[in-house]
């Protein structure tokens, strides 16, 4: 049709503002600007058909929110939170009877050759738990960590144990601890994902954040040190007009969304954009960390290049929780120490070591620490025996004991839980599987593990599977 004829066929209206190509190009600008769901949807059609999420505590719990600082790749349990003198000992030996006995002899054959932690332990705090030299802000900090040196689950590859650690089984189609929480809790700003993932090292596994078959809306949003990616409004537009072409573009897709009801992920992206516009208009001052002090800089480390990644998704991590975010979580990947335990270990820590002191003294002072349960640890720990043994030794795998640490939230610091065996190898005292560590989290949060469902095939599941054991002691 040429213009003169489309201009006739225009009527009244006067030629169009731009082309049919035109607007699809500008439609496709940005992060906001594909659709939007309408408030009214937000608050009624959505929220029918969720109405199953407990969207309050079950009962009264200290935290209001989570920041999961995840190690991917697996620190090695010996070497930072779980000091074992009897492996000094043994160095350069095979475990003994008497210690293999406990063991599972399809695990024996990987404790030859032990491997003594080339890392000192001191006693740190007024606890007297002692913590290794790799943490050297950390440590100052053991009066308010709970440590469970008895953590296990029996998978050791690096993706079904971050998904165990993450969503409580090893098959990945499930929904991450992040989207459960968003879905039962959901979130006190309205301009900010309730779940929001920054990634330090690696790609991630978007698993780890994945919404699985809650509506997707509930999927974590992966940002980047700089903030959301095309955040600000594209050249020529202002909030007037951007709300007007959003509009317009919302009335078809709401007519699509009634054409084909119960599309879940038609909807997680009306809802999303709607989200993305006020995050445009309003958003953008949570992520710009220039406006912090000079002194909140230099205490996460930012002057640092070593600590300056880290140190930036921890600071924004607390700008996120002190906005209402419910759940954030930190990847730190990099952990995976099969040929040089030293030199993984050692540049590991060093980069997160302070960042993470940084936010423990920074939600402390804030008075945030009581209302936000901190979580450090992987996927899984490492084996007390050397890999590639020689001058520069590694640690294999090893998900049978390892050492994760809570802070925050409820949780009485300076104590440990539970046990592992005299080489650091299985756990043996008050073994913790992550659906125990997933109850206990959600208790922290006061919510009761059967009270959070989601009907999905006829069935209601919950966060924890089958269920866990609420780690009770971590708030005794």
């Amino acid at each position: 049709m040429s213009r003169a004829s489309h201009e006739s066929n225009c009527g009244n209206y006067g030629p169009p503002i731009f082309s049919r190509r035109e607007m699809l190009q500008r439609a496709g600008m940005g992060f906001g600007s594909l659709a939007l769901a309408s408030l009214l949807l937000e608050d009624s059609l959505l929220a029918a058909r969720e109405a199953n999420a407990p969207k309050r505590p079950s009962f009264s719990g200290k935290a209001k929110s989570v920041i999961f600082l995840f190690m991917g790749g697996g620190p090695s349990q010996v070497d930072t939170w779980d000091p074992k003198p009897e492996l000094t000992k043994l160095d350069g030996k095979d475990v003994p009877q008497s210690i293999a006995q406990d063991i599972p002899s399809i695990a024996r054959s990987r404790l030859t050759q032990l491997y003594a932690s080339p890392y000192r332990f001191t006693p740190r705090g007024k606890s007297g738990i002692a913590v290794s030299e790799l943490f050297p802000e950390t440590g100052k900090w053991v009066d308010e960590l709970c440590i469970l040196r008895s953590c296990r689950h029996d998978t050791p590859i690096h993706a079904p144990a971050e998904y165990i650690a993450t969503t409580g089984t090893q098959v990945g189609d499930r929904p991450s601890l992040g989207s459960w929480l968003y879905y039962g809790l959901g979130s006190e700003n309205k301009n900010l994902p309730g779940f929001i993932v920054f990634i330090a090292g690696g790609t991630g596994r978007p698993v780890a954040w994945s919404s699985g078959f809650l509506p997707s809306r509930y999927q974590g949003t992966v940002v980047k040190k700089e903030g959301i990616a095309n955040l600000e409004m594209p050249p020529g537009f202002t909030s007037t007009n951007r709300r007007a072409q959003l509009d317009l573009i919302g009335r078809l897709n709401q007519h699509h969304l009634e054409r084909h009801p119960g599309d879940s992920e038609l909807e997680a992206r009306l809802r999303s954009y709607e989200l993305a516009f006020r995050m445009q208009t309003t958003a953008a001052e949570a992520f710009d960390i220039t406006k912090e002090t000079g002194e909140t800089h230099r205490l996460y480390g930012m002057e640092d290049k070593t600590t300056a990644e880290v140190g930036t998704y921890c600071l924004l991590a607390r700008r996120m929780v002190e906005r209402g975010v419910r759940f954030v979580q930190v990847r730190v990947g990099g952990w995976d120490a099969h040929g040089n335990l030293v030199k993984n270990h050692t540049p590991q820590c060093a980069k997160s070591d302070r960042p993470v002191a940084a936010l423990l003294a920074d939600l402390k002072r804030r008075g945030m620490l009581d209302s936000t349960l901190v979580i450090w640890g992987g996927e899984f720990g490492r084996t007390p025996a050397a890999e590639n043994p020689g001058p520069t030794p590694g640690r294999d795998h090893s998900p049978s004991g390892y050492s994760m640490w809570l802070a925050g939230g409820g949780v009485r610091g300076g104590r440990v839980i539970g046990a592992t065996d005299p080489i650091g190898y299985a756990a043996v005292e008050r073994p913790i599987h992550p659906n125990d560590l997933h109850a206990t989290i959600l208790h922290a949060l006061g919510i009761d593990q059967d009270d959070l469902y989601f009907l999905h095939d006829n069935r209601k599941e919950k966060v924890t599977v089958n269920g866990g054991e609420v780690v009770t002691e971590v708030f005794a």
